[in-house]
C-alpha cells in the first residue's frame, strides 16, 4: 500500500486530490474518498492537494491514519452495501464513478451534526 485517506475526508470529500492523480486511482465512496492500494504508483501528488491534510502515507507512524489502512483493502477487497462483487481494481476510478458505499469502518463513524 501507499497512500491512504483518513478521517478528515468524511463527510467532506474536496475531491482537490481527484485532479493531481496521474494514474486515476482515488474512488469515490458515499462519504469519503478511497486511494486503491493496487493502483496507488507512489507519488504523493495527492498528499499536498488536500485541503483538509487527510492523506498520508502509509509508512507514517501516525495512529490516527492506521484504521484507515485496513479501510482501504476493505473498500476494494469486500462486496459493499449495494453492490454485487467487490470493486477490485478496475484501473481507474473514472471508468466505476462514484460508489453509493462505504466501508464498514466509514459506516459506523457518525455522521456530522448526528447525536448517534
Amino acid at each position: 500500500m501507499t497512500f491512504i485517506i483518513g478521517a478528515p475526508c468524511v463527510d467532506v470529500m474536496d475531491r482537490s486530490c481527484l485532479q493531481e492523480c496521474p494514474v486515476d486511482c482515488i474512488y469515490e465512496g458515499e462519504r469519503k474518498l478511497y486511494i486503491n492500494p493496487a493502483e496507488c504508483i507512489d507519488c504523493g501528488a495527492c498528499e499536498p492537494a488536500c485541503p483538509v491534510e487527510a492523506i498520508a502515507s502509509d509508512r507514517d507512524d501516525d495512529e490516527d491514519f492506521e484504521p484507515f489502512v485496513a479501510d482501504a483493502i476493505e473498500f476494494f477487497q469486500t462486496v459493499l452495501p449495494g453492490r454485487d462483487e467487490p470493486i477490485g481494481s478496475p484501473g481507474g476510478a473514472r471508468s466505476l464513478g462514484p460508489v453509493a458505499a462505504d466501508s464498514s469502518y466509514v459506516r459506523a463513524i457518525p455522521r456530522a451534526g448526528s447525536d448517534h
